[in-house]
């Protein structure tokens, strides 16, 4: 006979999908049918169905064994085998019996545990797109998504899965981008706003236009990682296979000297019995699938079980800054006004200006500007010169942000902005009003408010070293550095430097890289576990990593590396656990203290609670993330937003601090005034709600009110600072000097300058400890 023909046929038989509920329903019926005639009296009849149902077990366990053997496998399945045909020859057709059944159930119960584990990954699989709906001149038709080009009009229906990443071209879409990013909220996208594939219309129907093809898309490259997705190749199974490697020859030699040394090869049958843990060692590779199935459901694909097994093995962290500890996008962190100007009118001018400009410094004024709910004016006669900014006409002035050449010295409003921009490594983009400087926006690529958080689990879950590699300048990278406590930052280096700097830390641990830019991709690709930030990240850096997490959150990063540390942790554990105690058995066996029936019975109760044990891989670990009620999570959101939108009341608080060091007059209190405004009006409402709404939705989550206690302790010096402020304006009043009081100056200062760091602390505070727990 053919040999590759006999292997096919072996592995047919082997791989069955109905062999093991067929085997399990055998097994189990002859053992129950035999006791049956036992009780009756019918021993002869007991014996002969016993008997039978030993032999339907040996048929298929042979098969496995010789399949092993021909991939160069002497897996445990042998001593099933000798145990199987030594009860045979000993005339133990119970213990036989009972054997068949204990590998037919653990057989159907690994598949069962598999089915389960990787149910999350078939989803992920059998969610992708099959075809697309092409909008031409004769309407609406469906095409094969391999026929869908770059440029091409299509339609996504309710309920009907993107197909290609695009942009959308209604005025709102409403998706559902769960199986991207693992989070349930919907989201809406306006027009003009890029979509992946993958996500999920759950709104009306909505154009599309295709930005790339089916293979280039988003979730092509996420179905391709899952595909990869295999326990198989997972060092701990490996291992696992290592100490079957041992286990098969000791389980022999302890059964041969049992009957050596007592003559009886009952003995060795007994021994033989308890050896048998058929899916003793398949609860590894449970367990390695069940943590990548685990992964998936919060946005993480990990291309394979070897993937996650050296994840909970790492002990280095290397992250890229950009896109990755920060957002990867500038973001308006500033707004300077000149005299007789206010932040808002500034901010205000800049987006009427800066919203017909593709430039991504314009786009982030301009939603700055939406966020803080201030309405752009129509600009005529807008022009872009590269380099320099955009010029237009608003209300009959002509408007211009960008560069600006000024005209002799620099005001000394204008020098503290050029210095607060080199402090803090910023990018300034000057707005001039009929030629004149009025105000300055301040944008720079902020951190994100989950990296420290990140960083502090990452350290709990077992990393030991955390280093920033990047291609940015020194300085701004050492503030990052500083801000999370990284051990180390190496600076404007390139691609070929970040590769020799990852093999370098590889001599001395398992390292992960973490990256999102086309220049990460090598050395994603040089790391032990390459971990890209697909999101947003570039296709080339997701196709060189191992790890992709599909949400733009760096905290799913620290998700990660502790499951994937739990998830070996139990692998092992199911190992090393299951065989220790069939090593007692053996033992207890060997002396005669365990007939092959009650061993058989024993071993059948070990393997299942193994298996057992390996699927806990699959439950969340709620000590990883705090458990949000819906409510708590809905104040998240609001309050979260209102930041956003008080953006404008902190820079009127250092604003008014600049007058008053500038002209200390009329104009000066006049911005202290407008600044305690603002404070009464819209922020201590905004931190008195905190206090008494959202502080007592997190507590039960954080283990109590201590846990808020030092945030509320900064919402009291706030409301002290802002009454000191109100006092003094009401000095100020009474002394009818039109401004301050000399001896007012520095505490009033003090006060406004004071009040502005303990907001930026304290809302720094917020967004990095509360609201980052929120999806």
């Amino acid at each position: 006979m053919n040999v590759s023909a006999f292997t096919n046929r072996l592995r047919r038989l082997a791989a069955a999908p109905s062999l093991e509920a067929v085997l399990l329903v055998v097994t189990a019926a002859a053992v129950t049918a035999g006791g049956a005639a036992w009780l009756a009296g019918d021993e002869p009849l007991a014996d002969l169905l016993w008997a039978l149902g030993t032999v339907a077990a040996a048929v298929p366990a042979v098969g496995w064994v010789l399949l092993a053997l021909h991939r160069g496998h002497a897996g445990v399945d042998v001593i099933a085998v000798l145990a199987l045909g030594g009860t045979l020859a000993v005339g133990e057709y119970l213990a036989g019996a009972l054997v068949g059944l204990m590998l037919a159930t653990g057989r159907a119960l690994e598949a069962a545990a598999r089915r389960r584990a990787s149910h999350d990954l078939r989803a992920l699989l059998e969610h992708a797109p099959r075809s697309a709906r092409l909008r031409t001149a004769d309407g609406v038709r469906t095409v094969a998504l391999d026929e869908v080009a770059v440029g091409d009009p299509l339609v996504v229906g309710p309920g009907e899965v993107v197909p290609v990443d695009g942009t959308v071209e209604s005025d709102t879409a409403v998706l559902d981008e769960s199986v991207l990013t693992g989070e349930p909220l919907q989201v809406e996208r306006g027009r003009g706003t890029g979509v992946r594939s993958g996500a999920v219309n759950a709104g009306g129907a909505f154009g599309l236009r295709a930005t790339a093809t089916a293979r280039d898309s988003t979730y092509a490259g996420i179905v391709r990682l899952a595909g990869q997705a295999r326990a198989e190749s997972a060092p701990v199974v490996r291992l696992a296979d290592r100490y079957a490697a041992w286990f098969l020859p000791l389980s022999l030699a302890v059964a041969g000297l049992a009957w050596l040394i007592s003559g009886s090869a009952v003995r060795a049958v007994a021994v033989l019995v308890v050896a048998t843990p058929c899916p003793l060692l398949l609860a590894a590779p449970v367990a390695i699938v069940s943590g990548l199935s685990r992964a998936s459901r919060l946005g993480v694909v990990v291309r394979d079980g070897g993937a996650l097994e050296n994840l909970g093995r790492a002990r280095t962290l290397l992250l890229d800054k950009t896109g990755t500890l920060t957002g990867g996008r500038p973001r308006v962190v500033d707004v300077s006004a000149a005299p007789g100007w206010t932040p808002a009118e500034v901010l205000r001018l800049a987006a009427s200006v800066d919203q017909y400009s593709p430039h991504v410094l314009a786009r982030a004024i301009v939603t700055a500007a939406q966020e803080r709910k201030l309405r752009p004016a129509a600009a005529a006669d807008v022009t872009e010169e590269p380099g320099r900014g955009a010029t237009g006409t608003v209300n009959g002035h002509r408007v211009a942000i960008g560069r600006a050449d000024f005209d002799g010295p620099r005001p000394a409003w204008a020098k503290a902005v050029g210095n607060r921009a080199l402090l803090d490594g910023a990018a300034v983009a000057w707005l001039t009003v009929d030629g004149q400087a009025a105000g300055a926006v301040l944008l720079r690529d902020p951190l994100r408010p989950d990296a420290p958080r990140t960083v502090r689990h990452l350290r709990t879950a077992g990393i030991e070293r955390v280093l920033m590699l990047t291609g940015d300048r020194a300085e701004p990278a050492r503030e990052v550095a500083a801000v999370l406590g990284l051990d180390g930052v190496r600076a404007e280096l390139g691609p070929a430097d970040k590769v020799a700097a990852v093999r370098a830390e590889r001599k001395s641990a398992v390292t992960v890289m973490v990256g999102d830019g086309v220049n990460d991709a090598p050395a994603l690709a040089a790391a032990d576990v390459g971990v890209a930030m697909g999101a947003r990240g570039s296709t080339a850096a997701s196709e060189a990593a191992d790890v992709v997490l599909t949400t733009d959150r760096v905290d799913r990063l620290a998700d990660a590396v502790s499951m994937a540390v739990r998830a070996r942790r139990i692998a092992v554990q199911s190992a090393l656990g299951g065989m220790l105690m069939s090593l007692a058995a053996m033992a207890a066996a060997a002396a005669g203290l365990l007939p092959p029936a009650v061993g058989a019975l024993l071993q059948e109760g070990i393997d299942v609670a193994v298996i057992l044990n390996a699927l806990r891989a699959l439950r969340v670990d709620r000590a990883a993330r705090p458990s949000l009620t819906p409510a708590a999570e809905a104040l998240i959101h609001r309050f979260a937003a209102e930041h956003d939108d008080l953006q404008d009341v902190l820079e009127a608080v250092r604003t008014a601090a600049d007058r008053l060091s500038d002209d200390p007059g009329p104009e000066a209190l006049a911005a202290v005034e407008d600044a305690h405004r603002l404070l009464t009006e819209r922020l201590l409402p905004h931190e008195y709600a905190e206090e008494h709404r959202l502080y007592p939705a997190l507590a039960p989550a954080l283990g109590g009110p201590e846990a808020t206690a030092t945030m509320s302790r900064a919402h009291t010096e706030i409301e002290r600072l802002a009454r000191r402020i109100d006092t003094h304006l009401r000095l100020a009043h009474a002394s009818g000097d039109g401004g301050p009081a000399p001896e007012q100056l520095d505490d009033l200062r003090s006060c406004l300058y004071g009040l502005n760091t303990v907001l930026r602390l304290h809302f720094a505070q917020e967004e990095e400890s509360y609201f980052s727990l929120a999806p």
